[in-house]
Formats: structure tokens, C-alpha cells, sequence
């Protein structure tokens, strides 16, 4: 007679690279790709010392970078809790 094999459970890992970027982080990368774009576009002008090229566009360049590429990285939508509403009776 053969042996009954007994089936072995297979566990279901859970990926450590989960996918945390939804629509809104994307939204907000959009918005600081079209920055750049801007900013890389106010330099170009011809007169090279121009008030756009040596200072609205570093600004603009340095918001993009510093502020809107991090936050679109590190943006989480907070969860809604039921919990926290208190109803008046």
C-alpha cells in the first residue's frame, strides 16, 4: 500500500513592497513635474540677466524640489474613524 501524503498548508506572505502611492500622490507629483517644467522655462529666456531667470525661476525650482516632491511622497490620506463623532441625543 502507499503512504498517504498529507498536504502542506501554504502560508500566503504579505509583500513588504506594498504599492502606497494612490491617486492624490500622484496628483501632487503631476503638479510638481509641471513646476519644474516652469521653472526650467523661465530660465531659458534670451537675456540671460534677466529678474526671471536669476530669481523667480530659483524660487520656483527650489519649491518643486524642497517642497512638492517630498510632499508628494510622504502624503497619506488620514482615515476617518466613526469612533471620534459623538452624536448629541
Amino acid at each position: 500500500m502507499a503512504k498517504v501524503k498529507s498536504k502542506k498548508q501554504v502560508k500566503k506572505l504579505i509583500s513588504p513592497f506594498k504599492n502606497y502611492w494612490n491617486r492624490n500622490n500622484l496628483i501632487i507629483f503631476i503638479a510638481g513635474l509641471v513646476l519644474v517644467i516652469i521653472g526650467f522655462l523661465f530660465m531659458a529666456p534670451d537675456p540671460w540677466d534677466s529678474t526671471l531667470s536669476l530669481s523667480i525661476s530659483p524660487i520656483i525650482l527650489l519649491i518643486a524640489y524642497i517642497v512638492v516632491f517630498p510632499l508628494s511622497i510622504l502624503y497619506k490620506k488620514k482615515k476617518t474613524s466613526l469612533n471620534n463623532v459623538s452624536s448629541e441625543n
